[in-house]
């Protein structure tokens, strides 16, 4: 049997004490053993980064932690100090975070943060060195031109590449154990496995352990040996990858595995809008693009064409999904629709009327008509107002009706979202990831609106959530003949929501279609590539999850 990298017995982790104590962690057990690739799975709030933070020594002063063992390569990490902490981190441990965005500093150059990995470790190198190790490091992580790279600044690096930075960073010093903190949740599909398949090799190459946090089953079982399946505080299931996929024995985990043969090519669920009398819907284009471009200047000489020549129509009461890598167009489609951003060429029309001709008054009836829910609610919700006056915003901003009125279509948008009136008084920090982004989506309904826009809205949400708030979009749908533009990566929840999907690359539309006639027989390369890089590949199309 291979030796024990990490050692856990008993642990647990509370925050508060007494009737205000809260359980993190209960009693959790757990050892992985010398180049294991363990992925820890598990909805929010089940505990899996408080489990990580414990192995890396990064939990807060708060937290109250209790174990019989708790131990790195053989060394008791129970009350060290945070400078024995430094001993470890780095060349025993390294951290892979979540969000290159906030891990990154904005103001220091990729050079400049890589060169503290080996100035931090008190490594008696010359700058030549430094900038030679540097150098191997990004190259390693498959980054081009690593001499320019080393002089520019995270803002000036796609999102791939700054999470390549941040493994190149934590594989400086060659740690035994790796912690990677959903490493890759933010990036879409084609981007998140070519990043997944250099971290792959790098683990080959050196032998080092993985410990991979990770809300997503699918990238779990692609990548892992091992899954340990947690939730409320506690593992609940534990076992290699392929009896995990092929005999889950808790319910939930059964819930977890269902979502890797929901994308399976042979699975393809109804979500079309229905009524009861097929004349109640109009089926009129509600959104009408068409030539759409639009130009940013980046010099004096050069311009960046972010969409070039885009034209469709969304009808009304239907889901059109758009998706493609990030830089594809997406989002900047979305801001010209709803009038955020003029177009360079082109027209667009929503609801019968040319947005670029609007005045400012009349802009401001559209966007009642027109609404937009954000990737990020932690981002979109204003931490210091309540969930009354989150919802209530839009109604005050739109004069809608009086007091009386404005309480009845509160308390009808939060009903509309599945939230108690009792949220009403509470504060975006009280709630969690799904039931922020539920006060989204119902302060995108108290003005009911005709069309809503949606901007990677599950990103970052783990799969029952996502699940959850997919049923709740497809409800409201069917209940107030909503039109939806769902822009996402993740195709494997475009293809559960949407009627239709456009497939962006690179400023272009390449490709636009029913949902099943686009997954079962793309025309496009790009779309194949895009459908084949879906998480959980690795089991779906096996006679495990067919037969």
């Amino acid at each position: 049997m291979s030796e024990t990298l990490l050692a856990i017995e008993d642990l647990v982790v509370t925050y508060g004490a007494g009737e205000e104590s809260n359980v993190a962690l209960d009693r959790v057990s757990l050892r992985v053993r010398v180049g294991e690739f363990t992925a820890i799975v598990g909805e929010s709030g089940s505990g899996k980064t408080t489990l990580a933070n414990a192995v890396l020594g990064l939990l807060p002063e708060s937290a109250q932690v209790e174990a019989n063992v708790l131990a790195l390569d053989g060394r008791s990490t129970i009350g060290l100090t945070e400078r024995q902490w430094s001993d470890i981190r780095g060349s025993i441990v390294g951290l892979i975070p979540q969000d290159p965005g906030a891990s990154l500093n904005p103001v220091r150059t990729i050079g400049a943060q890589l060169a503290e990995v080996f100035e931090l470790a008190k490594l008696k190198l010359s700058k030549s060195e430094i900038r030679r190790r540097s150098i191997e490091l990004l190259e390693q992580v498959e980054i081009d031109n690593p001499e320019r790279r080393l002089r520019q600044y995270p803002f000036e690096l796609s999102g791939g590449m700054r999470q390549r930075v941040l493994i190149a960073i934590a594989f400086g010093l060659n740690p035994k154990l790796l912690v990677a903190d959903e490493p890759t949740s933010a990036l879409d599909v084609t981007v998140q496995s070519q990043v997944l398949r250099v971290l792959d090799r790098l683990v080959e190459e050196h032998g080092t352990t993985v410990l991979f946090v990770t809300h997503d089953i699918g990238v779990a079982t692609d990548h892992a040996s091992r899954i340990v399946v947690m939730r409320e505080g506690r593992i609940i299931e534990d076992g290699d990858v392929e009896s995990i996929v092929t005999v889950p024995q808790s319910d939930y985990t059964k819930t977890l595995v269902g979502r890797i043969r929901e994308v399976a090519p042979t699975r393809i669920p109804d979500v079309r809008f229905t009524t009861t009398d097929a004349t109640d819907v109009s089926l009129d284009d509600v959104i009408r693009v068409a030539d759409l471009a639009k130009e940013y200047r980046i010099d004096r000489r050069h311009k960046h064409r972010a969409v070039d020549g885009v034209s469709f129509a969304v009808r009304r009461g239907e889901t059109l999904a758009i998706v493609g890598e990030s830089g594809s167009g997406k989002s900047t489609i979305a801001k010209m629709i709803i009038g955020l951003t003029a177009p360079s060429e082109g027209a667009v029309e929503v609801l019968g009327k040319d947005i670029a001709a609007l005045g400012q008054r009349e802009r401001r009836r559209h966007w009642k008509d027109i609404q937009f829910v954000y990737q990020n609610p932690d981002s979109a919700l204003d931490p210091r107002w309540s969930v009354h006056d989150i919802v209530n915003e839009p109604l005050a901003s739109f004069n809608v009706g009086d007091t009386e009125l404005r309480r009845k279509r509160i308390a009808d948008a939060l009903d509309s979202v599945n939230l108690p009136t009792t949220a009403l008084t509470k504060y975006a920090a009280e709630l969690s990831g799904g039931q922020r982004q539920r006060v989204a989506i119902a302060r995108a309904l108290v003005v009911r609106p005709e069309i809503i826009l949606f901007d990677e809205p599950l990103s970052a949400l783990d799969v029952i959530t996502q699940d959850q708030i997919v049923a709740l979009l497809m409800d409201l749908q069917r209940e107030q003949a909503l039109t939806y533009l769902f822009i996402s990566h993740d195709l494997s929840v475009v293809r559960r929501i949407s009627h239709r999907v456009a497939v962006m690359r690179a400023g272009r539309l390449v490709e636009i279609g029913e949902i099943e006639s686009v997954f079962e027989n793309p025309t496009a390369a790009y779309t194949r590539n895009l459908i084949d890089a879906i998480p959980g590949g690795r089991f779906k199309r096996s006679a495990l999850l067919t037969a």
